[in-house]
């Protein structure tokens, strides 16, 4: 009996929802996972995943969790944690991973290590350390879906984002903007993706952009010279190993003059059917259903 066969007679939990700013987002992968596990065979329920998620996975006798959290308490190695505490197999990153990829200030420590290329930062923890050069984009350091995020390019602009910034965090990054084509590289279980080009229909790809049918389009797979294509590829795979991430992970680029540089690393990428990694996934030909299974096989390795 193979590792995922085995898995079709163990209760599997979809933890989705969550108490992040993600949550909306969250539920709508997580309904998306769970039905493309109800439809390959496998015994999953749903669970969301609030402050009593200790006592609905012992009530429900979970045996195996498919991680489909977005954000802080789902992204960032807590129910990562609680999880090996419980001696239950989950899909995705382990604990350090998540922790290491989602405090954005952390992750460029550990890029500029690499000589991965990044675009120039600084870490704030105050307003009065906010002093950067224009253009410049800042973001509270651990949230994702750019919730909180602001691109300043004006003085007057400066004080209020940085403000909005801080209602998120108590720690920013801020970073040096730039005006380039914005890529994406999906892995899954350490093989890269076809890279999606994201092309925001306002220039800028926040919350509203995102999650707004028609107001992004996406290149699969983008238009990039074989160079800039080979290297993008190379960088996210080198963050793979080293950041030693699993499961499904997605890491968001700027183009620079065709170098490709860094800006976010994101552990549990959406799973939508309309999600990034899934569009990249569904260029190679293979079905979400497929994909879903895949990122399963990790937790069948941990079982």
């Amino acid at each position: 009996m193979s590792n995922l066969e085995a898995l079709r007679e163990k209760k599997i939990a979809v933890l989705m929802g969550g108490i992040s700013s993600e949550r909306e987002i969250s539920l709508l992968s997580g309904k998306a996972v769970l039905a493309s596990l109800q439809r390959s065979g496998y015994g999953a329920v749903a669970i969301d995943a609030g402050r009593d998620l200790p006592e609905r996975l012992k009530e429900e006798r979970i045996e195996v969790a498919f991680i489909a959290l977005h954000g802080r308490w789902g992204e960032d190695g807590t129910v990562q944690g609680l999880l090996e505490m419980m001696a239950i197999p989950y899909t995705g990153s382990g604990v350090l991973a998540s922790a290491l990829a989602m405090d954005k200030c952390v992750g460029k420590l550990l890029l500029m290590g690499l000589d991965i290329p990044t675009p120039a930062y600084k870490i704030c923890h105050s307003a009065a350390e906010a002093d950067y050069p224009l253009p410049f984009v800042v973001k509270p350091a651990r949230e994702g879906s750019t919730v909180g995020i602001s691109i300043v390019r004006r003085e007057h602009e400066r004080d209020g984002a940085i403000r909005t910034a801080f209602e998120y965090d108590r720690k920013l990054l801020i970073e040096h903007y730039v005006q380039g084509r914005e890529i994406t590289v999906g892995v899954v279980n350490g093989t890269a993706l076809p890279i999606v080009e994201v092309k925001p229909k306002s220039g800028f790809y926040d919350y509203t952009a995102k999650y707004t049918k028609g107001m992004t389009e996406y290149l699969v797979p983008a238009e990039l010279d074989a160079a800039s294509a080979a290297k993008a590829r190379d960088e996210a795979l080198t963050i793979w190993r080293h950041f030693e991430l699993e499961g499904s992970a997605r890491i968001d680029m700027m183009l620079e003059r065709e170098v490709p540089l860094v800006i976010d690393i994101n552990t549990s990428p959406g799973m939508t059917e309309t999600s990034l990694v899934p569009k990249a996934w569904g260029h190679l030909g293979k079905s979400f259903d497929q994909l879903v299974e895949e990122i399963l096989r990790g937790a069948a390795l941990k079982a």
